[in-house]
């Protein structure tokens, strides 16, 4: 190779190197702030979505903020921050709420109290839920310190924690009512509830579907659904069943540590082969990557929920809401996306 042409190549890896760095840097400053309201526990779907927040916190595209659990049992709290520990991210806050919803375990919350030859065999701190501050406390702070209209919301269980909050008044931490912190902080929320496409039986007959996120709390998710003052983003029951997450995976990419938490819930809940939805990891991938065409959505319109529970959605112009659409080309693509950013092994912390 010539010295000119040894010197254009140079130059040429140096303004590539360069403009990555800056776009890198760029990416870095401005991460997506992130709530995550989770019934974890319930099914491991919420287990894989923490899996998906962490991998794009270490990519520098989002930050969790704190995790709010729906699930009203001791070891939910801890086993989220089990996931947060093994992710570098231990001192993420977390809040429970005290609703007597699904107050069972749960298949796989009990890997927060396995001891290995009387060691932890994940390591974290908060042993119970009885130890962690209430939801609301912990959504109320967090939204206090945030800069305006910069948090979004994901809600992947019940709507227990975010009607609380709609109803919560002043006090030490805010003089703004929880309705005026929202308003004030919060960009954008998306929800894992209802349903809005056709659903067929194992018959193959069409049915109403109600939504098992919506049923479990049926006032709260009537009170977010009438109440709730900022753009919301509903994936339905029909995305994560269109998007079924290969066990193949769980068997071989999560293998780079004796035990990984994911992994091990994913098969104390259901062992592969077990192909399971990925209900709740969708409301996360739309919120920090929104531009990336993993979905489509819907023109804007008006969630109802009724009585009963049964969702329906209209169109509006005036609305507040839009639904998630999927077609069969962003169905491989984001399975895909799901699949590397939930295996992705831990980095070094952001």
């Amino acid at each position: 190779m010539s010295q000119k042409t040894f010197g254009s190549l140079l130059l040429a890896i140096t303004v590539c190197f360069g403009l990555l760095s800056s776009s890198t840097t760029l990416r870095a400053d401005q991460p997506v702030q992130l709530i995550f309201d989770t019934d974890l526990g319930n099914d491991v779907d919420d287990a894989l979505a923490m899996g998906v927040i962490h991998a794009l916190q270490s990519r520098g595209e989002c930050e969790l903020l704190a995790v709010t659990i729906t699930k009203d049992h001791e070891l939910a709290a801890p086993f989220a921050d089990v996931i947060n520990t093994f992710y570098g991210r231990g001192d993420i806050p977390i809040g429970v709420c005290r609703s007597d919803v699904t107050n069972g375990e749960g298949r796989f919350n009990g890997l927060a109290a396995i001891q290995d030859n009387g060691k932890d065999r994940y390591s974290h701190d908060l042993r119970s839920g009885k130890d962690a501050p209430d939801a609301v406390e912990v959504l109320r702070r967090t939204l206090a310190k945030a800069d305006d209209n910069s948090v979004v919301i994901a809600q992947v269980g019940f709507s227990t924690n975010l009607a609380n909050l709609l109803d919560s008044p002043a006090d030490e931490i805010s003089p703004l009512t929880g309705l005026e912190l929202i308003k004030k902080k919060v960009s954008k929320l998306s929800v894992m509830a209802g349903a809005f496409t056709q659903i067929m039986n194992n018959k193959g007959q069409p049915y109403d579907h109600k939504e098992y996120n919506v049923v479990k709390d049926i006032p709260a998710a009537q009170k977010l659904a009438k109440e709730w003052p900022t753009p919301i983003l509903w994936s339905g029951y029909e995305i994560g069943i269109a998007l079924r997450y290969p066990h193949e995976s769980i068997e071989q990419d999560f293998g780079y540590v004796e035990h990984h938490p994911l992994a091990e819930a994913y098969i104390a809940y259901n062992p592969p082969p077990h192909d399971r939805p990925t209900w709740d990891l969708t409301c996360v991938l739309q919120l920090v990557r929104p531009t990336r065409d993993y979905f489509g959505l819907t023109s804007v319109g008006k969630v109802t929920v009724a009585d009963d529970g049964l969702t329906t959605f209209e169109e509006n112009a005036d609305g507040r809401d839009q639904h998630f659409t999927l077609n069969d080309e962003q169905i491989s693509r984001t399975l895909e996306a799901l699949q590397l950013l939930s295996s992705e092994p831990p980095h070094p912390v952001r």
